[in-house]
């Protein structure tokens, strides 16, 4: 299997309560900047924006 240099693996970090959660993977040649979404987070009970982190392994 060919290996893409572009796809990194990062964490998702709610801004509310900080809990670090929902690994996902990014084209870092796509969206260069900090990725942020709104999600629902289960800590909190309620959709919050998420931030791009590092992966806690």
């Amino acid at each position: 299997m060919a290996k893409n240099e572009n796809r990194s693996f990062l964490g998702l970090k709610c801004s509310r309560c900080g809990k670090q959660i929902r690994p996902t993977i990014k084209n870092k040649k796509n969206t260069p900047d900090k990725l942020e979404m709104n999600k629902y987070c289960p800590n909190c009970h309620q959709v919050t924006v998420f931030k791009e982190t590092k992966l806690g392994k």
